[in-house]
């Protein structure tokens, strides 16, 4: 036997391995381009996806600016509303003011003290008169830092009476209107 030669069917087992190593590389080249193929239509439809809800979200962003400006605009509205009833109520509040502090200053008035002269300056009041005794004087100041509306007394002199009238002194005295915040409620 050693006449037999092996060559062609090493030859022809060669041939089959190439057959089937191309057939395989070719099968592993389609498999990778298809599977390359499937990932990128895969993350293609993916990022479409989410362009899609970016849209969405860009859009209904926008919406909401919208939105915010409006209630902005409102907002603005709103505080013009509320310093413009505030002012109405100050107004409403102030309208009687005058009368409110004559009131005021009647009740605060001793007997034995006498007013020559009342006038007002924005919120000063200033009085000139006379008055029988220094502790009348004092009570008016004491009835003036407890009262709702009047503040901030002050006796800015005392003289002495001349002779015909010597039982009398004149005074000069200053006090303020308390602001609008502080009067709170009006009482009427």
């Amino acid at each position: 036997m050693p006449h037999i030669n092996l060559l062609p069917w090493r030859e022809a087992a060669r041939k089959e391995a190439q057959q089937n190593f191309a057939t395989i590389l070719v099968v592993v080249v389609v498999l990778a381009f298809g599977s390359m193929f499937a990932l990128s239509w895969v993350y293609s439809a993916m990022i479409d996806g989410q362009e899609v809800r970016n849209n969405f979200l860009g859009r209904e962003i926008q919406v909401l600016d919208r939105r915010i400006a409006e209630i902005r605009e409102l907002d603005k509205k709103k505080a013009s509303l509320q310093q413009r009833m505030r002012l109405i109520e100050e107004l409403q509040s102030n309208r009687n003011l005058g009368t409110r502090i004559m009131d005021e200053v009647a009740k605060i008035v001793p007997s034995g003290v006498y007013f020559t002269t009342l006038e007002r300056r924005g919120n000063a009041i200033q009085i000139t008169g006379k008055s029988e005794s220094n502790n009348r004087l004092s009570t008016m100041i004491r009835q003036v830092e407890g009262s709702y509306l009047l503040e901030r007394a002050s006796l800015q002199g005392i003289i002495a009476g001349e002779n015909e009238a010597r039982l009398l002194s004149d005074f000069n005295m200053q006090f303020s209107v308390k602001p609008f915040d502080e009067i709170g409620e009006v009482k009427e």
